[in-house]
């Protein structure tokens, strides 16, 4: 059974800063590329960004130069650094990854930006 869990969000005024973490369990985490996505209310989820297994990275253009996506393969862990945050970045944000052709997802974390 594979498990996502995410932690890490909150409230946080616009040009602050958060990081976020998803713990997964389940799979030999080192050889799956991971993701993060976000849905924010009234609109579609929307990929953040992803990690390979190698390490290499993609953004979505909105969040680029201000998101860092980053792994730990001994605990197993994904991570988000969220910097220059910014009232369009309040959404639910879920850690993703695709075992045996399934998606699985956590349940999500909320992260509210004020102005």
């Amino acid at each position: 059974q594979v498990w996502l869990v995410e932690s890490g969000g909150g409230l946080v005024q616009s040009g602050g800063s958060l990081k976020l973490s998803c713990a997964a369990s389940g799979i030999n985490f080192r050889l799956y590329t991971m993701r993060w996505y976000r849905q924010a209310p009234g609109k579609q989820r929307e990929l953040v960004a992803e990690i390979n297994q190698g390490g290499g990275t993609n953004y979505a253009d909105f969040v680029k130069g201000r998101f860092t996506i980053s792994r730990n393969n001994v605990w197993n862990k994904l991570y988000l650094q969220m910097d220059s945050l910014n009232v369009d970045d309040t959404a639910v944000y879920y850690c993703n990854t695709n075992h045996r052709s399934n998606d699985y997802w956590g349940q999500g974390t909320q992260v509210t930006v004020s102005s």
